[in-house]
Parts: structure tokens; C-alpha cells; sequence
């Protein structure tokens, strides 16, 4: 006989041994309590049955409620339940991972039965327990369209669960939430569509018992039109029984096909389906034998819900409930309040003739074969070790975000507004209504320049009208309305006065409005003309809706349910993203954050030997952030410490992220050619050592070229400043900054221009056909004049006009002293050859800051997320939003080694060309990587080959600048390693 005609023969001797002896149409449905081995579970039931006397088998038919944050006397009540009664389970409530575990492992030691253990975990163990995240609400996964992610929250759940030794998950909720009204499911629905709910629900389902969970559809018939809680009162639904078929049960329908191996029924009153008074379908023989049984051929367990909710409970006493809801048909009885009474009460019905003894052996066979479906035949205690960080790993964190990403849902988007364009020609404001919001406006400003504010919910006229008044300079406006409630009857804590407050923001300027809530609070912001979907309030979506807002990720998500004309079920749909940066989690681009997380080591090694104060770490891969750390104090003394918004020194870096940058803007619109010599375009060159050379070789450094002049050594004398030369406040004749308190001549660049000119020219080496490779500041002196030459423009202006403007980046600038508040600027060195004072905030290379702290080769500052940006848009080929500043000919010309003696590109630095040697980059770099260090303990490196970006940001400069320690130890380079070692690379 073939397997698979032996397991339809199994099946159906199986479902034949534990019917009731009448042939009927539910053998036609597979049992979805079978196993792949039916006939080892037959005898496995056979036997435990065959140990239990009639009175321990009663025990399997209950499970009670447990809590792992209680006091002794409630674990000594569960422990004499479980010895003297025989439980059939447990279902877990409030507590925490831990000890949970080892209650469990305690009450499992003391059962003769093996014990279900459950949750009522809708949204994850977090629902119930402390230490762990949430996975996102049934309203938010509605309105996410790929069920693969549902799925893989389902699977993710389902290890949660065997990690802490639990079988069961009362979810997902099936209701199909047609009343906006309704007051206990809303959010925990799916939708208010009943294909959108039976999708996500096989979804869920499938990924729970896939994986060893057994999941449980409820609230049966459908608890999605009602205006009264269950918990606290017994709803009426007064539709027609075919509604109900039609639109309640046809989730359940499409469960069962798909083998669902439990239902709860829940306590309502549905006089279509029962007239019998005011009886509750929980304790209705016609809903849950006649109807879930009988007609929709359901053979997996059937569990009440809690028996101690008012619902049922307000009507009948402990243990006379628990008995009509076994009569009604029933093969569970949850979170019962009185075992013995009820056991009493049902031998006493069996006497009656009630019941059969043989009925109740029955449903107990059923409950021991779904026991060794989910691996209770091969009881293991649980492994405590560790037990948090096994149940929160990075793969958690990943399908939380996805999760949460692809539900954002653009629901208006008036004049296209989002994902938001030409970012320098618009002033933005968030303002966060309910909630400071801090993580929200925290991911705003990675993407351009805001300014924030806040208020409180339901703020007075003179909050809103102060608010106004703030607000009336900006172009747009970005308002988060936090402090979403769930409950209809206080219209979901939104108040009136906050929405006229947006109304009236919209009349004179643009504003995007993201409810961070329950959709159903959109009732009030109808007409709004840009409303974007969080549907929650959590960190996660604080951080995501920035991304969407900007493009850094697509808006996928679909409405799941109909609140009014203007958001209906289906608004939403595909919003493009636009090739900014977004963030997220390692794992989401194949990384292993638990290699990456080698990084604090290094870092901290730096720290500890004093190679640094402090440092920034952050790694782009794929377009995504997915490492972003600080580390340390901006000084050694105690001080504040570094964090992600810290701006840094990045010395060197000016080459490529200033001048290289404008040379290869020039150079993509044929203004710039790089076989042309300096003279063309600074005639004032010609005749000179310095008129013939070409822009090529200035740029490979292969120009001859000496590697710096001191420029400063001519403007001290005897260890002080010249006074012709400076002066310690701004005067006539005296305004170019050079450091706090400290101002030079107005002529000083001039004086440095001439003294490059003069600067002597290496010989070509004997024998050779161009000059030696020397590294040069005086490439990015020629360099900077040429581009200035060429824009009629200074340099500072140039880049932020073509590039840091509309690209959003708020803190790459020079000068930063004059544009930003000072304590959040790293310092440098204490300067006692030039300056004689501490630099912060100006620029550390003496000859930038005599230039007036804008040079071709040093002087620009940044946060390391403003240098990804840059280093994105090269990786993206000179594309980034909705700018295009450089062809992707020109960026793979200068970032491709141009010189036979050295590892350089054209104003880029590679690594070395050796196999197995990164120079300044990490060994396992490829030869295709691009970037730069800087002197201040700065580098950045882009890697085309692996869409990847590395920025390391330090201040190893102050105190002194000859500290060498973080060359030295190879810190960069270690980490850049690291990274590699995180992508499998060795």
C-alpha cells in the first residue's frame, strides 16, 4: 500500500476511533489533530487514557489561569490544582520570561499529565510578559499585503512559544471588526473585510502550527459587530443568521480548509442562532455542536473563553458554567474558576444521564491527541540559560520592522507632496501632538534641517494659538499625532480642538499629518489633504514613518478598514521610495549583528587607551543604516557624551566630499576636463611651476607637488602671534575667523595663495616619464581655486547650493561654530604651537583655518550620517532623492586607481593594490573600495562591489595632536574588517 493511500486508511480508522460512532460528513475533513504518525499517537493516547481514572480524566478538560508575578500563595494554588485535580493546562497571564519558565518547569515536574501550557498572545509573549518586543496589532498587519510577513510572524511566535515550553496561542482574532464602535476588538482585528481577515488569519495560523504551535481562531461566531465588551457585559448582535454566515463565519470556513486546530467561543448572545432567552453562544449546544460541529464539519479542540469574564460568568456561579459549557459542547474550559465544584457538578450530570461517560472520554482522547501533536509525548523542561536573549534575537527585531515598514500607508497625498522633494528650497517644522515624540523627530533630522516642537493632547486656545505663531515661517510642516487611544466612546483620545489646530496649519502652509494610532481615530481628520498610517505609537514606527516621508522606504500598506468617504478600505497602495538612506536591523541585508556587535570592543579599546574620547561608528549596507554607535565623550574629563547628532572635525575628508565632489560635478557637465593643465583656468598661473601641470596628476598627487607648507610658521614670531597677521576680536581689515576669539587679516589668503605658488616644485625622478607619487594639501589649494575659477562662486557656497542642500544635510558646513550650538561640536587639539587655545568648532588644520576655515583640503564638518548620505549618492551612481549630481562615467573614472605608483584615484584614496593589504582601509576591502581618512581620526570608505559604507568619526587629536595611538592599533581598520567578517567575508 502506498503512504499516501495508508494515511487517508489511518486517517480515517483515526477519526473513527474518536467519533462518537456516528458516521457523518465531518470524516470527509482530514482531522487536523492527526499527526504523520497516527498510529504511535493512537497509542500513546491509548495509554496515558488507560493511566487516568475517570476523576483524573475530568482534569484534563480544565485549564486555569497562571501567573508568574504573583505571590507564593498563588504558585501553592496552581500546584495543589495540578497535583490533586490533574489539569489538562495552564494558560499564562502577566509576568516575566523567567519566571515563567521555571514555574512551568515546577507545575510540568509535578503533573502525572503532561500539561498544556497556552497564552492569550495576540501580538506576541509581549502581550503577557515583560523583557520582550511587540510584534505588531491586527490592525497593522491588515493593512500589510505581503502575507509572507505574516507568515514569518507567525513562525517567529511559534519559537517564542517552544522556548518557553508553550503549545497554545489563542490567536489570531478572526473578527471582522464591521462595527467601528466596537469597543474591545477594533485594533485586534484584522480589518472590517472579510477576505482581508481570513487571508491574514491562514496567514498567522500556518506560521504558528508549521512550527509546532497549535493556533486558535476567535471569537466564534464573530465578535466584530457588537458595541459591548464581553468582559464586562454579554452583547446582543441581532444580524440575521445568513449575515452571519456570509460575513462572520467565513473567515472560520477558510481556516478550516486550511486545518485549524482550534476554536474559542466566545460569550455573546446571537438570537439568529439561539433564541433560547439570553444564552450565550459559549454555553449554546446549537452554536457549538450544531453549528461549529455539525454543519461546519470543525473536528479540532473547541475551548470557551474565560470562564471568569461577565459576559457568561454574570449569570452563572463557578462550576455551573463550567459544566453548561461542556453540555454545550465544548471539549475545553477556560481560566475556570472552581475544578472541584465543577468535576462535582459534571459526575453528578453523567449520573443524570446529562452526559455520557463515554462523551467525556471522547473529548478527553481529543485533548491527549492534540498533547502529542504538539510534542507532549516528549516532555523536556525548559532551558532557562539565556532565556531572554533567545527569545528577542536580531531575526525578531528584523520581522518587527518588516512588519511594521510595510504597513505605513500614504492614505492622501495631495499635489504629490510625499516622498518629499527639492529639500533646500523648503524650511521644515515637526511638531508632535500627545507625545515629545523624540525618536520621530530624532529620524526627521537625518533628513534635512528641522526644527521641533510639541505639545500636549488637548492643549488650551493659547497652547494652540502660541503654536501657531511658531509654526508661521515654515514651508511645511510635519505633524506626529500621538496619544491615539482605542476606545470609540472618547473618539480615540483625539481631541477636536488639536484637529482644528491642524486645519488650521493646513490653510497657509503644507503640512503631512502621521497618526501614530488606531485608524479608526482618522474619523476626525477627514478633508485633511496629507495622512499617513503608523497605526501604532512605538519606537519602531517613530523611526519608520521619516523613511517613508522621504522616500528612504516605499509606503505599502493598504487601509484595512472603512472609517468614512475619504479613508475607506483599500486607500493606500505603492508609494515609490526615492533612493534616500533608510534603517533598520543587520539581518534585514544579510549581516550577523551579533559579529558586528565586535565592534563596542575595538571601540572601546580606543577609549580605554586613550586613542579617542569618543567616536561614532556607522555602516550602511544595501542602502540601509543598520549599525549607527557612539561611543565615549566628546573629552577625556568628564564631559557630554558623544552621540549620533555629534558633529565632527573630518580634516581630510574636505577632498572628497568638497572639492572632488565639485570637480566631478564640473567634470559630468563638461566644464571641467581633466587632461587640461591649471593655467586654463587660472591664467594667473602661466609661467609658473605650477601653469603646466595637469588637473590628472594634480589630483593622483603625482604633480610634484611638496606634501605641506606651515603656513603659520610665518605669521608667529617668537612663539606669539604677529598682531599685522591677527587679532584677538574682530576689527577692520581683521574679520577672517580663525578660532574663538582669535580673527586673521582679511589679505591671508591671499598671502597663502601666493606662498603656494612660490612653494618649490619636486624633479621628475631620473629616468622617468612624470613626478613621484607625493600626498599633497596643495592639490586641494589648486584644485578649490580652479573650481572657484570655473563657478564664480566660493567653494563653501557651491557645495552647499549643488549638494548639501539639496541632498538634506544639516550639519555638513564649515565653520560650524558660527552655525550651531558649540557643545555639540567635538574639540580638537589644545593648540600650543598656533592658536594657544582650545579649537571647538573651528577647524583644526592651521593652513584651513588661515584660509578662513574653508579649504580645498580641510575645514568641512559633519555627523557620520550626513557623510553616508554623500558616500550613498556615489554608491547610487551621483543619483540621491530627487537630485542628480554626478554620471555614474564620471564617478567610476575618479574612484578607479589612476596612477601605476600608487593605490589612488583621482582625489579618492583606495586601498593598497597588494593582495591581502588594505593600506587605510581593512584587508578585506576590495580593490574596488573607495573613500578617505582624515587627520582628526576620521575615515569613510564605499564599497561598490557590496553596496557598502563604513564611516568612522573621532576626535584622536585632542588633546594632542601627536597622539598616534589610534594609527597605530589599527582601529579603523579593525572595525572595517569586522564589517566584512559580518558579511561571511575572511
Amino acid at each position: 500500500m502506498s503512504s499516501k493511500l495508508w494515511r487517508v486508511f489511518a486517517i480515517g480508522c483515526v477519526a473513527l476511533t474518536f467519533s462518537s460512532g456516528k458516521l457523518d460528513e465531518s470524516l470527509l475533513i482530514e482531522d487536523p489533530l492527526i499527526t504523520g504518525d497516527p498510529v504511535a499517537q493512537v497509542n500513546w493516547v491509548d495509554s496515558v487514557f488507560n493511566s487516568l481514572t475517570f476523576e483524573e480524566r475530568l482534569g484534563q478538560l480544565f485549564m486555569v489561569a497562571a501567573y508568574s508575578n504573583k505571590d507564593q500563595k498563588h504558585v501553592d494554588e496552581i500546584s495543589n490544582l495540578v497535583k490533586t485535580e490533574n489539569l489538562g493546562g495552564l494558560i499564562f497571564f502577566q509576568g516575566g520570561p523567567d519566571r515563567q519558565a521555571r514555574l512551568t518547569n515546577y507545575y510540568q515536574a509535578q503533573a502525572k499529565t503532561p500539561l498544556f501550557i497556552a497564552m492569550d498572545a495576540e501580538w506576541g509573549i509581549s502581550m503577557r510578559l515583560d523583557s520582550v518586543p511587540d510584534f505588531p496589532k491586527a490592525m497593522t498587519l491588515g493593512a500589510v499585503q505581503d502575507e509572507k510577513l505574516v507568515y514569518a510572524m507567525g513562525k517567529e511566535m511559534a519559537r517564542q512559544f517552544k522556548e518557553l515550553g508553550m503549545h497554545i496561542n489563542f490567536a489570531p482574532v478572526v473578527d471582522v471588526n464591521s462595527n467601528p464602535d466596537n469597543p474591545v476588538i477594533g485594533y485586534r482585528a484584522f480589518g472590517g473585510e472579510k477576505e482581508v481577515v481570513a487571508q491574514h488569519a491562514v496567514s498567522y495560523m500556518k506560521g504558528l502550527q508549521d512550527n509546532g504551535v497549535i493556533a486558535n481562531a476567535k471569537h466564534f461566531p464573530g465578535h466584530g459587530d457588537t458595541e459591548a465588551d464581553s468582559h464586562y457585559s454579554l452583547p446582543v448582535i441581532k444580524n440575521p443568521e445568513q449575515r452571519i454566515w456570509d460575513v462572520d463565519l467565513y473567515p472560520y470556513e477558510e481556516l478550516f480548509k486550511e486545518k485549524l486546530m482550534s476554536v474559542m467561543v466566545a460569550h455573546l448572545n446571537v438570537p439568529s442562532l439561539d433564541d433560547t432567552g439570553n444564552i450565550p453562544t459559549s454555553l449554546s449546544k446549537k452554536v457549538v455542536t450544531d453549528l461549529l460541529q455539525n454543519r461546519m464539519n470543525f473536528q479540532g479542540l473547541i475551548f470557551t473563553d474565560a470562564l471568569n469574564m461577565r459576559g457568561v460568568a454574570i449569570a452563572n456561579s463557578p462550576g455551573e458554567v463550567d459544566l453548561k459549557a461542556l453540555l454545550a459542547g465544548n471539549d475545553v474550559l477556560l481560566y475556570s474558576q472552581d475544578v472541584p465544584k465543577a468535576k462535582a457538578l459534571i459526575k453528578q450530570a453523567v449520573a443524570d444521564g446529562r452526559i455520557s461517560e463515554k462523551e467525556i472520554d471522547r473529548r478527553v482522547k481529543k485533548i491527549l491527541k492534540a498533547k502529542y501533536w504538539a510534542g507532549l509525548n516528549k516532555y523536556k523542561p525548559i532551558n532557562t540559560h539565556k532565556l531572554v536573549e533567545r527569545l528577542d534575537t536580531p531575526d525578531t527585531e528584523t520581522i518587527i520592522e518588516d512588519l511594521y515598514a510595510d504597513a505605513f500607508t500614504v492614505a492622501t497625498n495631495k499635489d504629490d507632496l510625499l516622498p518629499f522633494k527639492q529639500l533646500d528650497l523648503k524650511s521644515f517644522a515637526s511638531l508632535s501632538i500627545g507625545d515629545e515624540g523624540k525618536q520621530f523627530q530624532k529620524y526627521l533630522s537625518k533628513y534635512a534641517k528641522f526644527d521641533h516642537f510639541s505639545i500636549e493632547k488637548a492643549a488650551n486656545e493659547t497652547t494652540h494659538n502660541n503654536t501657531l505663531k511658531k509654526l508661521e515661517d515654515y514651508d511645511v510642516i510635519v505633524i506626529g499625532l500621538m496619544g491615539v487611544t482605542n476606545s470609540p466612546k472618547r473618539k480615540f483620545g483625539v481631541a477636536p480642538a488639536d484637529v482644528q489646530l491642524i486645519r488650521d496649519l493646513e490653510k497657509r502652509q503644507k503640512v503631512v499629518t502621521v497618526l501614530f494610532g488606531n485608524a479608526y481615530a482618522s474619523q476626525q481628520l477627514e478633508g485633511l489633504g496629507n495622512v499617513v498610517f503608523a497605526y501604532e505609537n512605538n519606537n519602531v514606527t517613530q523611526e519608520l514613518a521619516p523613511q517613508v516621508l522621504f522616500g528612504g522606504r516605499a509606503a505599502k500598506g493598504i487601509l484595512p478598514v472603512t472609517i468614512n468617504g475619504q479613508f475607506s478600505h483599500g486607500v493606500g497602495g505603492y508609494l515609490a521610495p526615492s533612493n534616500r538612506l533608510s534603517y533598520g536591523t543587520p539581518e534585514s541585508v544579510g549581516l550577523d549583528g551579533s559579529i558586528l556587535d565586535k565592534i563596542d570592543a575595538v571601540a572601546e579599546k580606543a577609549i580605554r587607551i586613550q586613542a579617542t574620547p569618543g567616536a561614532n561608528v556607522l555602516v550602511v549596507k544595501d542602502g540601509k543604516v543598520v549599525f549607527e554607535r557612539s561611543y565615549g565623550k566628546l573629552e577625556y574629563k568628564d564631559s557630554p557624551k558623544v552621540n549620533s547628532e555629534t558633529v565632527y572635525d573630518l580634516a581630510s575628508i574636505t577632498k572628497v566630499l568638497a572639492t572632488t565632489q565639485a570637480v566631478m560635478f564640473l567634470e559630468s557637465r563638461g566644464e571641467i576636463n581633466m587632461k587640461n593643465s591649471l593655467e586654463d583656468y587660472l591664467p594667473e598661473l602661466k609661467g609658473t611651476n605650477k601653469g603646466k601641470m595637469v588637473l590628472s596628476d594634480v589630483m593622483a598627487h603625482e604633480a610634484g607637488l611638496v606634501a605641506f607648507i606651515p603656513y603659520y610658521a610665518r605669521t608667529v614670531q617668537a612663539g606669539s602671534w604677529r598682531g599685522d597677521y591677527y587679532k584677538t576680536a574682530a576689527a577692520t581689515g581683521f574679520t577672517r575667523p580663525v578660532s574663538n576669539d582669535m580673527y586673521g587679516m582679511d589679505a591671508l589668503r591671499d598671502s597663502i595663495w601666493h606662498w603656494t605658488v612660490e612653494s618649490k616644485v619636486t624633479p621628475v625622478p631620473r629616468g622617468a616619464s612624470k613626478h613621484a607619487y607625493v600626498y599633497s594639501d596643495l592639490t586641494m589649494y589648486l584644485m578649490q581655486a580652479v573650481v572657484e575659477r570655473v563657478v564664480n562662486q566660493p567653494l563653501e557656497d557651491f557645495m552647499d547650493q549643488n549638494f548639501y542642500g539639496p541632498l538634506g544635510l544639516s550639519t555638513m558646513t564649515f565653520n560650524p561654530a558660527m552655525k550651531m550650538p558649540i557643545d555639540n561640536i567635538a574639540p580638537t587639539e589644545n593648540d600650543l604651537t598656533f592658536r594657544k587655545r582650545q579649537v571647538q568648532g573651528y577647524v583644526h588644520d592651521p593652513g584651513a583655518a588661515m584660509f578662513g576655515g574653508v579649504a580645498g583640503h580641510a575645514g568641512l564638518f559633519g555627523t557620520a550620517n550626513d557623510l553616508a548620505v554623500m558616500m550613498q549618492m556615489m554608491l547610487n551612481k551621483g543619483f540621491y532623492g530627487d537630485v542628480n549630481l554626478i554620471s555614474p562615467e564620471t564617478i567610476e573614472e575618479f574612484t578607479k586607481n589612476q596612477s601605476r605608483q600608487s593605490r589612488r584615484g583621482w582625489g579618492w584614496d583606495k586601498p593598497n593594490t597588494q593582495v591581502g593589504s588594505g593600506g587605510s582601509a581593512g584587508d578585506l576591502a576590495p580593490k574596488s573600495t573607495f573613500g578617505h581618512t582624515g587627520f582628526t581620526g576620521t575615515c569613510v570608505w564605499a564599497d561598490p562591489k557590496n553596496n557598502l559604507i563604513y564611516v568612522f568619526l573621532s576626535n584622536r587629536v585632542y588633546p594632542d595632536a601627536n597622539n598616534t595611538k589610534l594609527l597605530k592599533e589599527g582601529i579603523r581598520t579593525d572595525i572595517h574588517d569586522i564589517i566584512y567578517e559580518a558579511m561571511g567575508k575572511k
